[in-house]
């Protein structure tokens, strides 16, 4: 039986709502990286692993493609909004329960750190037809900006051992036999919004934070409100930009 990390389990479950609104969305220009390097269109068949509360799926439809979410977190695969050309179903990265052959891509977006395995791509390499394709997406907070490195700051060192992107241990996956090489693609991108969504929703449903005991969780937001209320750049504003920059990769199947 695969397991789901126990921060992702409980953190995800607490603080769903939190993800669902303080998660920034993925830009419009990743429509045509996915029309063209994942080459979906109508007709086309996708299967959004890690799906969470489904912020990834509307960038898929647009697309014209058919879209399986498969999510292990039932409060967050409650959340996701549904569409005619959506199947939302329970599962994980190394158990999908989709057919073999039957796909014509996989994406993991801001998913994949957290099953990284090589169980997780032999499953992909089962479900997807020949010349498939795996993307995996991320939307990485610029650290280049004070303000953020300092929010990072804040809630680090709560991390335990969670999966995260920046540790870069996903890589270790590949090379695997069944995929060719990762090709990377990056775009801008930005989370416009009040404080208390792109800042304080953003970072209080980060999984290993979201999992703290409550006396802890109010700790680490009152270190986030204080910050919002005292830096320079945040002080008394209605509306935040926090920059992003979306990694997006493409490898095919063999």
């Amino acid at each position: 039986m695969v397991m789901v990390h126990a921060a992702a389990q409980k953190g995800f479950t607490n603080q769903a709502g939190a993800y669902a609104r303080g998660r920034p969305e993925y830009p419009a220009a990743l429509d045509g990286w996915l029309r063209d390097a994942l080459r979906l269109g109508p007709g086309r068949h996708a299967v959004d692993v890690g799906a969470g509360t489904g912020k990834f799926a509307p960038r898929l439809l647009v697309t014209g493609a058919g879209v399986v979410a498969v999510e292990p977190v039932d409060a967050m695969r409650a959340r996701i909004t549904p569409h005619a050309r959506l199947r939302v179903q329970p599962g994980t990265a190394e158990a999908t329960g989709l057919t073999t052959a039957s796909q014509d891509a996989i994406v993991c977006a801001q998913a994949f750190h957290w099953f990284s395995s090589r169980a997780a791509l032999d499953e992909f390499a089962r479900v997807l037809k020949p010349g498939g394709r795996l993307g995996l997406v991320w939307n990485v907070r610029d650290e280049s900006v004070d303000w953020v490195t300092e929010l990072t700051r804040i809630v680090s060192p709560h991390e335990g051992d969670a999966p995260r992107f920046w540790k870069q241990n996903w890589r270790e996956a590949f090379p695997h036999p069944a995929f060719g090489p990762l090709h990377e693609t990056v775009f801008e991108h930005e989370h416009v919004g009040p404080p208390a969504q792109v800042i304080v929703d953003r970072f209080m449903s980060v999984s290993f934070i979201a999992a703290l005991p409550a006396g802890e969780q109010a700790v680490v937001r009152a270190q986030i409100e204080n910050l919002i209320a005292t830096h320079p750049a945040l002080r008394g504003r209605a509306t935040v930009r926090l920059p992003y920059q979306t990694l997006a990769f493409v490898c095919v199947r063999h």
